[in-house]
């Protein structure tokens, strides 16, 4: 008899889903508007610091539009095709933020080491200027897609971008003022250097627990052999089996589970105490979404001999 718990698709009302697509909104704004500034910058001013930001701010612009697409797909309703809705679609939109990240950091490590061998003049004074202002967009992004992340992997992921690039900003800004105090114009790729690693780092967090997701492997935070505790230990429970907990997305665990009843309850008596179980579930670890079979002593495999 198996008894569902089908909770709603993620944690996410209307109004956070609201406040996170703004959130989205005003940073794809603000960094597409800015990138086109240190563009400009970067070519006026001969610093590569300032380009590979921008171009980073590009893989921004590029990601927060991935993370608006997949935000909008995740509240998509549930149909015959996709049972569960498009909530993996967030998963999808980090898993490319991530790749994208990856391939920035790449080029600037290529472009910096070319520079390192044949320096190029840098005005450190307009580099510094426009850095300091991109950084202002950068936490000020940041700190919009922080209050309104959550769980989820895609804002999460929208997040991170404007974390790295905000340590670029302040890479370039003491590029710039390398330049204008000691001359040092290879300090410009070296500082680019120094952000392709802070990039690298901070992407390896989140393409970690997308795949996490991708593969169905327990959520972070649930540990499985205390849900199965949980589960065995409640009244009326007398053996817990085949337990699964994976993720539908970011912020949907799911559960399944074979549940063996003591004694010989009715159908009724059965179906309340799957209720318990599954409020238990939902109190005690946030898992709304659980499908638990369940069985009694006088369950047997179809294969096995019936009982005299």
């Amino acid at each position: 008899m198996p008894d569902h718990a089908h909770g709603p698709p993620g944690s996410t009302d209307a109004t956070s889903h609201s406040g996170r697509s703004r959130a989205l909104w005003w940073s794809l704004a603000a960094n597409a508007g800015f990138m086109l500034v240190e563009i400009v910058g970067g070519f006026a001013f001969g610093s590569l610091a300032l380009l590979a930001d921008a171009a980073h701010m590009a893989t921004d612009v590029a990601g927060l539009a991935i993370a608006l697409v997949a935000h909008a797909l995740v509240v998509r309703p549930a149909s015959a095709r996709h049972t569960y809705g498009l909530q993996r679609a967030e998963v999808l939109g980090a898993l490319a933020n991530g790749v994208v990240l990856l391939a920035t950091a790449g080029w600037i490590f290529y472009e910096a080491i070319q520079r390192l061998g044949a320096p190029t003049e840098v005005d450190g004074a307009g580099v510094v200027v426009v850095a300091t202002l991109g950084l202002a967009v950068n936490l000020g992004s940041a700190v919009l897609l922080r209050r309104a992340q959550g769980q989820s992997l895609n804002l999460r992921g929208a997040y991170v971008h404007m974390l790295a690039d905000a340590a670029g900003s302040v890479a370039a800004i003491f590029a710039g003022l390398a330049v204008v105090i000691a001359g040092a114009d290879r300090v410009d790729p070296l500082m680019s250097i120094l952000v392709a690693c802070l990039v690298v780092w901070s992407t390896w967090s989140l393409l970690r627990d997308t795949i996490q997701v991708l593969l169905e492997g327990a959520p972070r935070g649930i540990d499985v052999a205390e849900v199965e505790a949980a589960l065995a230990g409640s009244a009326g429970v007398d053996e817990v089996h085949h337990l699964h907990v994976w993720e539908i997305a970011s912020e949907t665990p799911a559960l399944s589970a074979h549940v063996v009843l003591d004694g010989e309850p009715s159908l009724h008596d059965a179906q309340l105490r799957g209720e318990e179980l599954k409020s238990m579930l939902v109190r005690r670890f946030g898992i709304g979404h659980a499908t638990l079979e369940l069985e009694c002593h006088e369950c047997a495999p179809p294969d096995d001999p019936p009982r005299r």
